[in-house]
């Protein structure tokens, strides 16, 4: 994947925190097949180090890292404005390790083994979702989303949203007046893996609808019968 700077064509960085050397060593070689540039950190407090530059257009993290833990690493990095997109590596496949890696900032997940295609299959998912994340503010009538501070506020208001509703208003406003599907918005939430169970989607959505819409005469989140929602004046 490359990316244009200034005229000049040059691979996006990735860097991989994963303290098993050999697995490493596998996933550098094989993005760098892909034409994608890599960094390697081998424990938390060195990988840590290095995102926080903010040089790098994704991190793959492991969530077992020595020194400082994946988990960690990422609450500081998002704690930090550091807005990296980030694909978590996980040896464990209980639910709840999942959603601690959702909830602390990470963008999608990976169990433990997995296959390069699925990596690179991720990192497009990743990539598509996060497009146009780096514009200042997204906009639709009197509703103002600062992608920068991570503010949001409608007619001057602040509205403060929980992570979940954040990057499910995030979701559709880079779909400005598009009908998402609800798959599209549990992976945008959750990550590609996920799998409803209780109705988990409309209560996120039942939230972030009283936040935006209910002291306002101009309802902007929609539903759009048979596809999914959408948010359009």
């Amino acid at each position: 994947m490359l990316c244009i700077t200034h005229g000049i064509t040059l691979p996006m960085a990735i860097l991989i925190i994963e303290d098993e050397v050999k697995l490493a060593t596998i996933l550098d070689r094989a993005l760098k097949t892909e034409r994608y540039a890599t960094d390697l950190a081998f424990d938390g407090k060195t990988g840590l180090k290095k995102a926080m530059s903010g040089n790098y257009g994704l991190i793959i993290l492991d969530l077992m890292l020595p020194k400082i833990g994946g988990l960690e690493i990422c609450e500081r990095l998002r704690a930090s404005s550091i807005h990296t997109p980030i694909i978590m590596l996980t040896a464990r496949s209980t639910v709840s390790d999942r959603v601690s890696g959702l909830d602390v900032g990470a963008d999608d997940y990976l169990i433990k083994p997995f296959s390069i295609d699925e990596l690179f299959a991720r990192i497009r998912a990743v990539r598509r979702r996060r497009k146009t994340v780096d514009a200042p503010t997204l906009k639709i009538a009197d509703l103002v989303f600062d992608t920068k501070r991570h503010e949001v506020s409608r007619a001057g208001k602040e509205i403060l949203l929980t992570p979940k509703e954040y990057r499910l208003l995030r979701a559709l406003l880079l779909s400005l007046g598009q009908a998402l599907s609800r798959r599209q918005l549990i992976d945008a939430i959750w990550g590609p893996s996920f799998i409803e169970t209780n109705n988990e989607l409309n209560v996120h959505m039942a939230y972030l609808r009283r936040k935006i819409d209910t002291n306002s005469a101009k309802p902007l989140i929609h539903t759009i019968r048979g596809v999914g929602y959408a948010i359009k004046e």
